[in-house]
């Protein structure tokens, strides 16, 4: 795997949009929208998002909002998308470093990554990869998170040569539930994270791991 990876994530998402962009300028107007949307969601949640606050925020108009977003659940859905391709970039790019020694090494490095998305990126705190919400429809058939650790096996397979085998697709699913979950609980009510539940969740992980990668 190298830098240059590219992983097509919610392949459903753009059908949640109403006009696809394919003017640059139609295309900032639509990160602005995502933009403002993930810094209302992350003064009050993504549960009182209206479309409203979003054109409010952008400085736009509710007809423009709703050029794109047919109603505030595909707001969400294509953040949710939008955030997962994010972190999947991330990912792809730490998995692909030389300085990891092993491959738990750099699965710790995931855990890093995703300590620095709830710290730095709008609305990832709240909303994360779409898993939280339980909404319809799906924008895939397979949840988040799955797309997740699907793409994590994959590497550590061919990076570290680990064996895939149905027992370490399981420890690398379970060691990023628990990452994800203790992460979460960590930024709950800290901005930038509870120390304790952080070093936890790396303790947990290589726990989950030891001896099966």
């Amino acid at each position: 795997m190298s830098n240059s990876d590219t992983y097509t994530l919610h392949p459903g998402a753009s059908a949640l949009i109403r006009n696809e962009p394919v003017q640059a300028r139609s295309t900032a107007r639509l990160a602005t929208l995502l933009d403002s949307a993930a810094a209302v969601i992350d003064e009050i949640g993504y549960e009182k998002l209206t479309t409203a606050m979003v054109a409010e925020r952008a400085g736009a108009s509710i007809g423009t909002v709703y050029r794109y977003f047919p109603d505030r659940i595909a707001v969400l859905q294509s953040l949710a998308s939008r955030n997962l391709e994010r972190l999947m970039v991330r990912v792809s790019e730490e998995l692909s470093r030389a300085e990891h020694a092993s491959a738990q090494d750099a699965l710790l490095a995931v855990v890093d990554i995703m300590v620095e998305l709830f710290r730095t990126e709008p609305g990832f705190r709240s909303l994360r990869a779409g898993d939280v919400l339980d909404l319809l429809p799906p924008t895939t058939e397979e949840p988040a998170s799955v797309v997740v650790t699907t793409a994590v096996g994959d590497a550590l397979v061919e990076r570290f040569g680990v064996a895939d085998t149905l027992e370490v697709r399981l420890a690398v699913g379970s060691a990023v539930e628990v990452a994800d979950a203790l992460v979460a609980r960590a930024f709950a009510r800290s901005s930038t994270g509870d120390e304790a539940l952080l070093a936890e969740a790396r303790r947990s992980v290589a726990a989950v791991v030891a001896g099966r990668l």
